[in-house]
């Protein structure tokens, strides 16, 4: 079984972060529009597919919008959806320009590359590792002479616990992985099959370090902070670089650098690029890339601006990206159903009354289409619930039979009925009971709700009730989605308390929400 992973497009753009930002003096902004919507095309404003990490790029762009008289609107989405996005041509007549961290990946892509008609790198940020200060101490690293085999090393002897963003979804997460696997497989060119094949002791190896994963950066460090459990984090040396207790290594033996292209597109007309190569020149002036370098840590890449204080200046060899998409699919397939942890997931889901009809056959279609995302060696457990919990079914995608466990989650999915009250903080305490503790597994909760809490435990109970759990059980997340008449406030308290995200099935699908959430699991 190999389960689909890049072809998620457009729906999972849910729940990525939003900004508001100051209106400029002529009324017009520079910012973040809803995720998946550009928005309509207006005369001095671009509509730009971007990487989700730029939505800190709004005070540079207030500034070219001063500098040039173009406004430019951010959609954010990961990288890797964003290409799929290209690819299918969705972005036609929705987007201008395109602003990935990197068209690496793009351009394995021919069907994406075609639709891009120029690109201008802006800045640039290689992936780094983020160690803590005490951890370098005990193991008496020097961080410019770190080499990834020094990492790998330091995981196969247990001294060494990191966290990193799911490759899948987040480019910082792919190119963690290319790195990882070219560094390790000492490949001197494009990495090959040949290449990930004899890496792979040691990449099974590396990865049984990873204890934290996660669909987006900003929620890796947020977890990383929260929970303490883990020595780094691998991601990019700017993410990396504003986290405070890191000491921040590019190992010597080679990086992956993300260069943030502004990228026009073949079915704009030529004012609309005039437009983007204005931007793009205006990024590239020497104030404005002292502004990027100071405000986002990304290194400037004009050379007459110096990278802002604490940026190494020093360079290091640039890793071999792969040379076909088959190559980069290969790893990423290795990744999933190989070499990481595995998942562990209760899916609590709310079937009580008032799911009835549209409601419950829009929850039995999303799972039914995630069952195809599942990965080998993955626990799913659905629990379903009204007044109480009514049953609990738990199936693991076997590698030797995965069509087995697979077919059983969509029997069950197939065989759920709307009845009852909702019991939404009972059914939580359910499913903490039945996770427990002890596995060495990416563990969490999915919570889908259709309406407020009416029977059984409330709030306050539940409250008292997850803080009462032992350290180890805190650490599971709850993943919240807001659905149908749910209480948003009461959501978003659940993910705060127990360090998830909440994500939003109201504004956009169902299935899209519970897609983006696979990012974190």
């Amino acid at each position: 079984m190999r389960p689909r992973r890049l072809a998620l497009g457009l729906t999972a753009a849910l729940a990525l972060l939003t900004a508001c930002t100051p209106a400029a003096d002529d009324g017009t902004t520079a910012g973040v529009s809803t995720p998946g919507v550009p928005g309509p095309a207006a005369p001095g404003t671009l509509r730009v597919l971007a990487s989700s990490e730029l939505t800190d790029m709004e005070p540079v762009l207030e500034q070219v919008r001063k500098d040039t008289g173009v406004t430019v609107r951010l959609t954010a989405m990961g990288t890797l959806d964003a290409v799929d996005m290209l690819a299918k041509g969705k972005t036609d007549g929705q987007y201008d320009a395109v602003w990935l961290s990197s068209n690496d990946y793009l351009r394995l892509r021919p069907e994406a590359a075609e639709r891009v008609v120029s690109e201008t790198p802006v800045m640039t940020s290689p992936v780094a590792i983020g160690v803590q200060t005490a951890t370098m101490r005990k193991l008496g690293w020097q961080p410019a002479e770190v080499t990834w085999s020094q990492v790998e090393r330091a995981v196969a002897a247990g001294q060494l616990t990191y966290g990193m963003t799911d490759p899948a979804r987040s480019n910082s997460g792919f190119a963690t992985l290319v790195s990882v696997a070219s560094a390790l497989s000492g490949a001197q060119a494009a990495l090959t099959d040949a290449d990930v094949a004899e890496a792979r002791p040691r990449l099974k190896e590396f990865f049984q370090g990873q204890q934290l994963t996660s669909g987006s950066s900003g929620w890796l460090a947020a977890a990383y902070e929260r929970r303490g459990t883990v020595d780094a984090l691998l991601n990019y040396e700017s993410v990396l670089k504003g986290i405070d207790g890191l000491t921040v290594i590019r190992p010597r033996d080679g990086v992956v650098t993300a260069d943030y292209p502004l990228s026009s597109l073949t079915a704009t007309s030529a004012a609309t690029r005039e437009d983007v190569r204005a931007v793009a020149d205006a990024l590239r002036t020497p104030a404005r890339q002292r502004q990027i370098t100071e405000t986002t840590l990304r290194r400037p890449v004009v050379a007459s601006v110096a990278p802002a204080a604490g940026l190494d200046p020093e360079r290091r060899r640039e890793l071999p990206f792969p040379g076909t998409r088959s190559v980069a699919d290969g790893l990423l397939d290795s990744y999933e159903n190989e070499l990481r942890r595995p998942s562990r997931t209760v899916y609590v889901l709310d079937t009580s009354g008032s799911m009835k009809g549209d409601r419950l056959d829009r929850l039995k279609t999303a799972l039914t289409g995630l069952t195809g995302d599942f990965r080998e060696r993955e626990e799913v457990t659905l629990m379903p619930f009204g007044s109480e919990v009514k049953s609990v079914r738990s199936h693991v995608v076997d590698p030797s039979d995965p069509r087995r466990g697979l077919t059983a989650i969509r029997a069950d999915t197939d065989a759920l009925t709307a009845s009852g009250d909702t019991a939404v903080y009972t059914s939580l305490e359910k499913a903490y009971d039945h996770l427990g503790t002890g596995q060495d597994t990416f563990t969490s909760i999915v919570l889908m709700t259709d309406g407020e809490n009416t029977t059984g435990a409330d709030a306050a109970d539940f409250d008292g009730f997850y803080r009462a759990l032992s350290r180890d059980r805190r650490q599971i997340p709850v993943f919240p989605i807001v659905f149908g008449d749910s209480d948003r406030a009461e959501l978003a308290h659940l993910a705060e308390l127990t360090g998830g995200r909440l994500f939003d099935a109201q504004q956009g699908s169902l299935d899209g929400a519970f897609e983006e959430i696979r990012g974190y699991q």
